[in-house]
């Protein structure tokens, strides 16, 4: 996985900057009801899209685990951004009206993990609030590309981030499905030479960047044509789940 405070300085120059920032903001609040006064983004990053959730009568707080992600979001959200893990958020229970992880759950090591963050995101939210998550990122990625077919053969694990594994999980901590949204990630197209780069620097997890392998995709991405030109952005998509409220006994 990616050192992602020292990837932080170049982290939104990568991936999209300020066009996907509001394009995945729009979305979230799309899912978020007017009458919410607070919400939590948790692995908010570099702050650009946190920024971007706030309007009238809407208090933000980001929280990010890596410094140097969390330093650059301070500067962008001021007093609003604190240093904590998504697997033990440094909140008490029920203190947010709605909480986001855009970006996160894909990250992570599997799905037992994926359990306790969504449990984490549950303890903290209020009988009532929302939970917005983006799922299936790395299928996103997949636009039917001639890149893609190249790729299609190589090996993937399973994604912690799948749509049926969060929706088992929310419904494990009271959560039930409230809604869906989708939105474009302006500049994450992929181009032959760009992926091929890709390869090389690890980011296909299943893939060594020196294996033979790996040189084989490699071979044949350089083969396509257009090799500085972008194909097609990925569209993602986000789940709303509502917290209900607990059942107390007769």
């Amino acid at each position: 996985m990616l050192d992602y405070g020292k990837e932080a300085v170049r982290y939104d120059a990568s991936r999209g900057g300020e066009p996907r920032a509001a394009a995945a903001a729009a979305a979230v609040l799309g899912l978020v009801p007017s009458r919410t006064r607070t919400l939590l983004d948790v692995a908010c990053g570099t702050g650009l899209v946190t920024r971007r959730l706030s309007r009238p009568g809407l208090r933000v707080t980001g929280v990010d685990a890596a410094d140097g992600m969390a330093r650059m979001a301070a500067a962008r959200v001021p007093g609003s951004v604190v240093l904590g893990d998504s697997r033990q958020l440094p909140f008490p229970d029920a203190s947010f009206d709605a909480v986001s992880t855009v970006w996160l759950l894909h990250l992570l090591p599997g799905a037992d993990e994926t359990a306790v963050v969504v449990a984490e995101c549950a303890r903290v939210l209020r009988p009532g609030g929302v939970y917005v998550t983006t799922v299936d990122k790395a299928a996103s990625h997949d636009v039917g590309s001639d890149i893609d077919a190249v790729l299609a053969g190589r090996p993937v694990r399973t994604a912690p981030d799948r749509a049926d594994t969060v929706r088992s999980h929310a419904a494990a901590h009271g959560l039930t499905g409230e809604g869906r949204a989708r939105f474009r990630g302006h500049g994450q197209g992929r181009s032959p030479r760009g992926t091929v780069d890709d390869l090389h620097r690890g980011w296909f997890t299943m893939l060594a960047p020196d294996s033979p392998l790996t040189a084989g995709f490699a071979a044949r991405l350089a083969e396509l044509p257009d090799q500085e030109v972008p194909r097609a952005d990925p569209e993602f998509t986000l789940l709303s789940f509502r917290k209900q409220p607990a059942v107390t006994a007769p």
